[in-house]
């Protein structure tokens, strides 16, 4: 045990290691503190209880993936393969952390912090997706788009974690990322969404962003309100 290392940090790796190889259930404050050189005392002081400590665990591994998320994003290039790169990246997470990721994913009562970080995942998430509308390939709003990659994959990772992983199909991620981008994004090449109404509403309604405009405050959120029904307007 390197004692070099903050005690806090120490108690989170051995909750971080408890808790991916036996679940929640391994993460036990006596474990932890024993795991980590330390004494359950100690634990208490600085997590309060079992309760903290799951909770400060889960944001130390969330953390570390919105940091790769991040990375990822800063190497950005083509915009839909960012897009295809953050589903993996979200499946490699869930598959490799999957008490965790239902902690995240699967709990409608997660605390505060937990679903502030969730949300930091979510952003950028969006903020992938605004891309690909710059580009003028996006077939409705960033914010529908989102909503459903986002639903499309923490469903896919869901339903996976409830199957061996012996017996997953290892090509059914790779169906469910290119159906869900080519619902949400035109991925042929040479063809762009602005060749739709809808697709041209996105188009504006990202090129607006803050730039200024000459309208007023209500216009302009006028402008926006009604850009927006456009571009979730499905077609006929």
């Amino acid at each position: 045990m390197d004692t070099a290392v903050p005690v806090s940090d120490r108690l989170l790796a051995a909750a971080a290691d408890l808790l991916q190889k036996g679940g929640v259930d391994a993460v036990s404050t006596r474990a932890v503190a024993a795991a980590a050189g330390t004494q359950p005392p100690v634990l208490y002081r600085r997590f309060g209880d079992k309760d903290g400590l799951i909770e400060a665990v889960t944001l130390h591994i969330l953390d570390d993936y919105i940091t790769r998320k991040r990375d990822l994003l800063e190497r950005s290039g083509d915009a839909v393969d960012d897009l295809r790169r953050l589903w993996d990246l979200f499946v490699a997470f869930g598959f490799a952390q999957p008490d965790c990721f239902s902690l995240i994913y699967g709990n409608v009562r997660r605390g505060e912090a937990i679903s502030a970080a969730a949300e930091t995942t979510v952003t950028l998430l969006r903020e992938a997706i605004a891309r690909i509308a710059d580009g003028g390939k996006l077939r409705m709003s960033v914010e529908r788009a989102t909503e459903l990659f986002q639903s499309c994959g923490v469903g896919f990772v869901i339903t996976q974690l409830t199957i061996p992983p012996a017996k997953r199909n290892p090509e059914l991620s790779e169906i469910a990322r290119e159906n869900a981008i080519s619902t949400i994004a035109i991925t042929s090449t040479g063809t762009k969404a602005r060749a739709t109404l809808a697709g041209r509403a996105t188009a504006l309604r990202q090129a607006l962003g803050d730039t200024e405009t000459p309208l007023t405050t209500a216009e302009r959120a006028l402008l926006v309100e009604w850009l927006g029904r456009i571009s979730d307007t499905r077609p006929r």
